[in-house]
């Protein structure tokens, strides 16, 4: 993995701010630094106002493994194009079937970790998070998680930081939710930065020249290829990006003036 700020990147940046390309973001962690109450979780108003900034540049989307609704209201008035929720799921494929089975699902873990405390069930209607944040048993907690969804049919488990997030085996995951808003706003290219485990559906896509992936955090087993040092890194990102797209945009123009006047 390579830092994706260090100087000698900038020019690999260069081409995507000349193409159309489309700026996805995970937000816990990524936009939003990570809090202990899911709830809290908040952006720093500098990350806020560079984010308006850029999407006002490129198309713009937040793939969020929360409830569309919950995450839709913690980026509103940002002018972003899309936001996704669910891990990819929400709002386009969020069906009554897969809403049933999560329905389902729920007070099977609800009654095996009933004596856990510490550990909270976030019911996000199309997926389950168990969290373990304030949890002293972490390990079993995640055993006993495990153990219940081994005996269910058409589950995915993925673990995630101080989480394991419980989903439809069938339901799209976030690189199939790139891929759509990629197709569905025209982009020949894409940057997507996460954080996460359910992040590493982006980056196995592995398209060299038409998507560049960065995670929060370097760990040699992800498959992206860049890495931010940490979330607080976002706001580097974003200003570059920006000065990027706002410096090509300057010589467009600049271009277009010398073409007019010939």
């Amino acid at each position: 993995m390579r830092d994706i700020l260090a100087a000698r990147q900038r020019a690999l940046l260069e081409p995507f701010a000349w193409s159309k390309t489309l700026l996805a973001f995970d937000f816990d962690g990524t936009l939003a630094p990570i809090v202990d109450r899911p709830e809290d979780a908040v952006m720093r108003p500098s990350t806020r106002r560079l984010l308006t900034r850029v999407a006002a540049l490129y198309p713009t989307v937040v793939i969020s493994g929360r409830a569309y609704p919950d995450v839709e209201r913690r980026v509103a008035g940002i002018g972003l194009r899309a936001v996704i929720g669910n891990h990819g799921l929400e709002p386009w494929k969020a069906t009554r079937r897969i809403h049933r089975r999560v329905r389902e699902w729920r007070p099977l873990f609800e009654a095996a970790l009933n004596s856990e405390r510490g550990v909270e069930i976030e019911d996000k209607n199309y997926s389950l998070a168990i969290h373990f944040r304030r949890s002293r048993a972490k390990k079993k907690a995640r055993a006993i998680v495990a153990a219940i969804a081994q005996g269910l049919q058409k589950v995915r488990v993925i673990p995630g930081i101080e989480v394991v997030n419980v989903v439809p085996a069938d339901a799209p995951h976030k690189g199939m939710a790139l891929e759509r808003e990629r197709s569905r706003l025209l982009c020949d290219t894409a940057i997507y930065v996460g954080d996460d485990e359910t992040d590493e559906d982006v980056f196995a896509l592995d398209q060299p020249g038409r998507l560049l992936s960065i995670r929060v955090g370097r760990k040699q087993a992800s498959r992206a290829e860049f890495y931010l040092d940490s979330q607080a890194g976002i706001d580097a990102l974003l200003r570059r990006l920006a000065r990027l797209r706002e410096d090509t945009g300057t010589l467009v123009r600049r271009l277009e003036t010398l073409e007019a006047a010939r």
